[in-house]
């Protein structure tokens, strides 16, 4: 038998035993195919709300976002869908807007504050070592 004899008696087999068994392997391939469709819906309905609320520099500045802080993002786009939504946001948001857009979101995100240590020791950098100065 050839390999493709092999997977066609295999195919046949496998459409046989989802027939027999009412089909379940089937029902769960389906949900999860029902809702992968549904989430692709609902990120089309969110990009086409946003491409009608931000103007060009405010949608670049979104994309920006996204790649620096995706949660931030995340936050902002549901705002500005919400406001679409009710009806608060009349025209194109502009950059202007889409930065106080920004602050309040900033001020409804928990702060976590990160500090930097250097440690000059460790990097060797010291600038009282170099005494030759090329000339």
């Amino acid at each position: 038998m050839s390999d493709a004899d092999l997977d066609a008696l295999r195919a046949q087999r496998m459409s046989q035993m989802q027939s027999q068994f009412g089909g379940a392997g089937g029902s769960d391939g389906d949900k999860q195919q029902a809702q992968q469709e549904q989430m692709r819906a609902q990120e089309e309905m969110k990009h086409s709300i946003l491409s009608q609320v931000l103007d060009q520099q405010a949608r670049a500045r979104l994309n920006t976002l996204k790649v620096s802080k995706p949660e931030k993002a995340q936050m902002f786009e549901n705002m500005v869908i919400r406001m679409a939504q009710m009806g608060q946001v009349r025209g194109k948001l502009d950059d202007a807007q889409f930065v106080s857009i920004l602050e309040s979101v900033n001020a409804q995100m928990p702060q976590s504050k990160s500090t930097v240590k250097y440690d000059r020791r460790r990097a060797a950098i010291d600038s009282d070592d170099d005494e030759d100065y090329g000339c």
